[in-house]
């Protein structure tokens, strides 16, 4: 008995460490130190919940094919996460991104596959909804994409968040070349969710695209005043600029304060794809 008692103690004591290690882990992930998180995720036993965070630690590091390993292990031992499902179809998407044409169409399969998974597991995941609302925007309809199938998504999406189904609106509208539509939903958008920074990102971006530089400008002002710190407005302007081929210079200065910004959480834009953009205006 005294063996046995020993044996679970140290169980507990292991299970004990275990659970600090992970929140170590997590706490860098917060402080988007993916390579630190995956450092100490390494360490630990593979459970569901380590295998999704060094998945999510992979693809915001820019490790896709391990991102996706180590992501259909997460849904092998819990097939029912939804959340694994999301994240395991956004692996695959940078997979597919970055993958030769005869590699491309597979990925871009199992990225529907997931989100598809995703969203029948739970029609609440919002996430998830969003994903493949822009999957099939984006795919053509030989790989299972087409605007029909992303009308349908949105009274899921309306339902569960009324600001983000003004912006699949606006995203069907620009498609169809619906412009001025495309604007009445984005500026609807910014009115259902006056307190969203993003939301007004959006309108700039569009505005931008559209060659009104001058009220992109405005829009991007208005979204500093609402929140003066917020690394997304760095981005977004500086990929605004790139694209314009316009003021190249302030869009590196931007992407500078983005890549040193003490203040990045796993909701911006990873640092790599800062990376990109900033090797894109200085020509390389």
């Amino acid at each position: 008995m005294r063996g046995l008692r020993y044996i679970l103690m140290l169980s507990a004591a292991f299970q004990a460490t275990a659970a600090t290690s992970y929140d170590q882990a997590l706490a860098l992930y917060s402080k988007t130190d993916y390579a630190g998180a995956i450092a100490i995720l390494r360490t630990l036993p593979e459970t569901a919940q380590s295998l999704e965070l060094m998945g999510r630690a992979y693809l915001m590091n820019a490790e896709f094919r391990k991102a996706s390993d180590a992501l259909e292990k997460t849904v092998a031992k819990a097939p029912q996460n939804s959340m694994a499902w999301t994240w395991l179809g956004r692996a695959y998407g940078r997979r597919a991104e970055t993958a030769f044409a005869l590699s491309a169409l597979p990925l871009a399969g199992k990225t529907r596959d997931s989100f598809e998974k995703a969203v029948q597991l739970d029609p609440g995941n919002r996430e998830a909804l969003n994903d493949l609302f822009e999957f099939y925007i984006e795919a053509p309809g030989m790989i299972g994409g087409g605007h029909d199938k992303a009308r349908k998504l949105l009274p899921l999406i309306a339902k569960n968040d009324p600001a983000e189904a003004e912006f699949a609106l606006a995203r069907l509208a620009e498609e169809t070349k619906e412009h001025k539509k495309a604007e009445e939903h984005l500026r609807e958008a910014v009115a259902r969710a006056p307190m969203e920074v993003g939301r007004v990102l959006d309108l700039a971006s569009f505005l931008a695209r559209r060659g009104r530089l001058d009220e992109s400008e405005k829009a991007f002002l208005q979204a500093e005043k609402m929140a003066p710190s917020s690394p997304k407005i760095l981005f977004s302007r500086a990929e605004v600029l790139i694209k314009a081929n316009r003021d190249l210079a302030n869009a590196r200065n931007l992407l500078k304060k983005y890549l040193a910004a003490p203040n990045l959480t796993p909701d911006d834009p990873p640092r790599s794809e800062a990376l990109k953009l900033l090797r894109k205006a200085q020509g390389a």
